[in-house]
C-alpha cells in the first residue's frame, strides 16, 4: 500500500502455529513474532481465548493489509464460550482479562493463561494482579498499558520469546518513555531462555516460563521477596545472580 502510492493493497492473512510445543525442539518450538512486528506494514495478532480467536481473525480477514495470525500450538484444545454471528475483536484494543491493584500483567497467547494461574496463586498472599491481555502485537494498545499502571503503578511482562529484543523489550522501553512517573518498582521481564528450544523433557521446562517464575517477578515489584522465596535464573525472570533453585513451569501435554 505504501510502495504503491495508495494505488494497491494487500488483503493476505497468513495463519499459523507459534510458541514452544512439547518436545518438538527448535525446529517447532519458535517465537517469532518479534521478527514481524519489527516490519512497518505488518499487523500481528496473538489469541490467547476461542472467543478473541474467532473475533480477530474476522477482523483480520476483512483488513487490506497483511496480517500475521500467530496461534499457540498448546492453545488448539482449549474450549472457551465464542459469541455467535458477526464477532469483531478490532486490532489495537487489548482486553483486562483480570483486575487487579497490585501490579499489572502485561502479556499475550499463552502467557494470559500463564498470567492468569500466577494471579490465582498471588491472590492466596493478598495481592491482587490485573492482567492486560494485548491481543494484538501491531497495532499494540500502549494506552491500555499506560492506564493499567495509573492504577497499579506496577509492571511484570509475561512472554513465551527470548529475552534479548523481544515483545518484553519494546513493552518496557515504552512504559519507562510514556509513563516512567507512574511506577513505583522497575519493570521486570519475565521470558523465555535465550538458548534454542531443548528437545529433552526436563530441560525444556526450564526454557518456558510458568506461573512460578511470574509470581516470583511480582513479589520482586511488590517488595514481598523473603529469603526463601524461589528464585528466578537471571532469565526467564530479571533476577540476575539470584541464585538458588530454577523452578520448574509446567506445559500443557
Amino acid at each position: 500500500h505504501s510502495m504503491s502510492g495508495g494505488q494497491f493493497s494487500c488483503p493476505l492473512v497468513l495463519r499459523g502455529p507459534g510458541g514452544p510445543g512439547v518436545q518438538l525442539a527448535a525446529q517447532h518450538s519458535q517465537s517469532l513474532e518479534a521478527w514481524f512486528v519489527h516490519t512497518p506494514g505488518l499487523k500481528v495478532a496473538s489469541p490467547a481465548t476461542p472467543a478473541d480467536a474467532k473475533g480477530l481473525l474476522k477482523t483480520a480477514i476483512r483488513d487490506d493489509n497483511p496480517v500475521l495470525f500467530l496461534e499457540h500450538g498448546l492453545l488448539y484444545n482449549l474450549k472457551g464460550e465464542v459469541p455467535e454471528g458477526d464477532h469483531l475483536v478490532p486490532f489495537g484494543v487489548a482486553e483486562v482479562k483480570r483486575p487487579g491493584r497490585d501490579a499489572t500483567i502485561i502479556t499475550y497467547s499463552r502467557g494470559v493463561h500463564t498470567a492468569l494461574k500466577a494471579s490465582d496463586l498471588l491472590a492466596q498472599e493478598g495481592v491482587e494482579c490485573e492482567v492486560l491481555d494485548l491481543r494484538t502485537l501491531s497495532p499494540m494498545d500502549l494506552p491500555a498499558i499506560v492506564e493499567s499502571l495509573k492504577r497499579t503503578h506496577r509492571a511484570v511482562i509475561v512472554e513465551e520469546c527470548w529475552k534479548t529484543c523481544g515483545i518484553g523489550a519494546e513493552i518496557s522501553a515504552r512504559i519507562y518513555e510514556e509513563a516512567f512517573d507512574e511506577l513505583d518498582a522497575p519493570v521486570v521481564r519475565v521470558s523465555g531462555l535465550d538458548v534454542p528450544m531443548p528437545y529433552a523433557r526436563n530441560l525444556e521446562k526450564l526454557a518456558v516460563p510458568g506461573p512460578e517464575q511470574v509470581v516470583e517477578a511480582i513479589r520482586k515489584v511488590t517488595w514481598r521477596q523473603t529469603p526463601h522465596s524461589p528464585s528466578g535464573n537471571g532469565h526467564n525472570v530479571a533476577l540476575e545472580h539470584a541464585g538458588g533453585a530454577v523452578p520448574e513451569p509446567a506445559l500443557a501435554e
